[in-house]
């Protein structure tokens, strides 16, 4: 079974994943979260870090190209290539309204003919290997049959299923049922993605759907960053572990960030599904929520990890 880490804008940055690899490790590739092409070409400081070679060192690392527009997408397949990649994957499904709005991520989707031509000109023109993650339409599941005949014109590197679609958002659950019907018509080999949140759901997945053999996970990851290995038959997290894990991305953030205000949103935000992992969380959110300044953040989680253990009930 190949295991995938997904791309989540904002969270798994270069020292997440690298936090995730040099501690847990389990995966053999870690998405980048998308690129979004602008007007003069040139990739963001954010973008730019992200795809270092030096920041992704040991990983099978994939860029993501978030776009209409072929030209924007060729334009950033070629400035990925001066990096070392020889694999992109295209976000077909973002459900963000400010993405789909403008037709783009599972926006794209709305528009069947407009992306047809999008993908035969990025095909014959990027010398480089392309897979899709994608969602299965805008407003309804059958949607997908149509776009699969699409994919199915395009040697795609695989395609990336996430059975919702994009008015689900992340709710709802996941339509494996039609995962199972469209996953013999893909000519391009078929990854899974969605609510893979533990090793028992990766189980019960396995035995629904046998034939399937690359599954991809995010949010599980961000809740359970040992998952990877976890799926992979690896033991489960110890504390010292996680205490290790939460140090490298905290110093990560404390080096490449400024101001504590923006190093405890990111703590925060990776908090709100991390905690989960230890024993009574409850009392120390709180206390993390309201935390202002580095140094009082340091003395709290000091105390969570002393005083508390590694949750048994996940």
């Amino acid at each position: 079974m190949k295991l995938y880490m997904a791309p989540l804008e904002g969270i798994t940055g270069w020292i997440f994943r690298s936090a995730v690899h040099e501690c847990f490790g389990g995966f053999d590739k870690y998405f980048v979260p998308f690129i979004r092409p602008n007007q003069m070409g040139h990739l963001s400081a954010r973008e730019k870090k992200d795809i270092l070679p030096e920041n992704n060192k040991g990983m099978y690392a994939i860029p993501q190209i978030l776009t209409n527009k072929s030209e924007d997408f060729i334009r950033t397949a070629e400035k990925l290539k001066e990096y070392g990649y020889d694999e992109i994957n295209l976000n077909l499904g973002c459900p963000s309204r400010t993405v789909v709005t403008k037709g783009r991520g599972a926006g794209f989707l709305a528009r069947p003919d407009e992306l047809d031509a999008f993908l035969c000109e990025i095909m014959e023109k990027c010398d480089v290997r392309i897979s899709v993650k994608t969602r299965l339409g805008v407003e309804e599941p059958e949607e997908f049959y149509r776009i699969m005949d699409i994919y199915n014109k395009y040697p795609f590197e695989e395609v990336i299923i996430h059975p919702r679609v994009q008015k689900d958002f992340y709710k709802n659950r996941p339509n494996r049922e039609v995962f199972g019907d469209i996953l013999p018509l893909s000519r391009s080999p078929v990854c899974y993605n969605g609510d893979i949140f533990t090793r028992e759901d990766h189980v019960r997945f396995a035995e629904m759907h046998p034939g399937v053999e690359r599954v991809m996970t995010g949010r599980g990851v961000l809740a359970d960053p040992a998952l990877g290995r976890e799926i992979q038959g690896g033991r489960d997290p110890d504390k010292e572990e996680l205490r290790r894990f939460h140090d490298i991305v905290y110093e990560g953030y404390c080096r490449e960030m400024s101001g504590d205000r923006t190093i405890l949103y990111k703590m925060k935000e990776l908090w709100t599904y991390l905690s989960s992992m230890l024993t009574d969380h409850g009392k120390y959110a709180k206390k993390i929520r309201k935390c202002e300044r580095c140094t009082a953040y340091e003395k709290i989680i000091d105390r969570f990890f002393e005083e508390e253990e590694i949750s048994r009930s996940r």
